[in-house]
């Protein structure tokens, strides 16, 4: 009788210690955020806040919008956002502006939260959520964001950006191709303005524009400035550009400011009808914007058309939709993006 419990017990022993082996363990994983630091994550991230405008689209982009829980009010307010991906508008605002309601984040029960701002990034922490801090203000820097948010989403999203990353790669790599014999003197001076609601407010070269304005054979005329760096008109006329590009918010208006006010009409590039508004999707396309790698071949058709004769923007706009958003992008509505306007229904 002892010889068979002995051996129930073993047997008994052996199941057990078999079956937690093969039970499934929830394992942590460390993702490093834009600075280098580890932040430990669940195995699989299901509940992303994100408080950071910009990022949304990386996280749309990278196939990962259904694990939004929180949100920033200009996404929610982004006609292309919410046309791409109208299930945004059910997600709850969390941040506007640097303010975050972290009452209203808590609730959410978020595995981590994403955000550019290190006073956020502060609070949600004490908080006792998760935080990944991104940002960036070259292409480096937003290859690597697009990595750490990948990495945070999981799943198929690296092997996404890493598709993005060639892509945005293979059009910097074409575009030099085409303009390596341009001269000095055929670039010509951009004056980039962040958004149409103050025309004296300016990107410079030490910047993410400034980045691009340079691949796509230009020069900018405050290549010394970092990006939304206040001016005077006295400057803006004393540089004089070639090409005023108008960004962001309010860009069709400011474009409209700039071709009727009297002051304005002095420089050559109003006079020589060279001012445009910047393409704006799921988020503008000239700043913070994995529509980044679209902003390089405009830039340098606008700036030197003639070189560029063969690139349909349309038709490039509507492949980086599908490919990336799933999303069937008609011919008007591509145009509309390219001509800064809202979705035509």
């Amino acid at each position: 009788m002892l010889k068979h419990f002995n051996i129930f017990n073993r047997t008994l022993a052996i199941t057990l210690l078999t079956s937690f082996l093969i039970a499934p363990i929830s394992q942590a994983r460390v993702v490093q955020d834009i600075e280098g630091k580890g932040i430990e994550l669940p195995e699989k991230v299901e509940r992303i806040v994100d408080l950071w405008p910009a990022n949304n689209q990386m996280v749309l982009l990278l196939g990962g919008a259904d694990k939004l829980v929180g949100t920033a009010k200009p996404i929610v307010n982004n006609p292309w956002f919410v046309e791409v991906y109208p299930k945004i508008k059910d997600v709850p605002v969390l941040a506007n502006g640097n303010d975050v309601n972290i009452e209203s984040l808590l609730a959410q029960n978020p595995d981590v939260a994403l955000m550019s701002n290190k006073n956020q990034l502060k609070l949600v922490e004490q908080a006792g959520v998760k935080g990944v801090l991104v940002m960036f203000q070259d292409f480096d820097g937003l290859k690597k964001t697009l990595q750490i948010t990948a990495n945070v989403i999981g799943g198929n999203a690296p092997n996404i950006a890493q598709e993005y990353i060639k892509e945005l790669d293979g059009n910097i790599q074409f575009v030099a191709d085409r303009l390596k014999d341009l001269k000095e003197e055929e670039r010509p001076t951009v004056i980039h303005i962040a958004n149409g609601s103050n025309t004296t407010k300016i990107d410079g070269g030490m910047s993410i524009v400034g980045e691009w304005v340079k691949l796509a054979g230009g020069k900018n005329a405050f290549n010394d400035k970092a990006n939304l760096v206040d001016v005077t008109m006295e400057d803006i006329l004393r540089v004089n550009p070639d090409v005023i590009i108008v960004g962001s918010a309010n860009a069709v208006q400011g474009v409209e400011k700039i071709l009727s006010d009297p002051i304005w009409k002095e420089l050559q590039a109003v006079q020589k009808g060279r001012v445009y508004v910047n393409p704006q999707g799921t988020f503008p396309w000239d700043r913070y914007s994995a529509e980044e790698a679209l902003q390089v071949l405009w830039a340098a058709k606008l700036l030197h058309p003639t070189k560029f004769e063969d690139v349909d923007m349309v038709a490039k706009t509507q492949a980086f939709y599908k490919k990336y958003y799933n999303y069937d992008l008609s011919k008007e509505n591509a145009e509309q993006i390219l001509k800064g306007g809202s979705p035509i229904k």
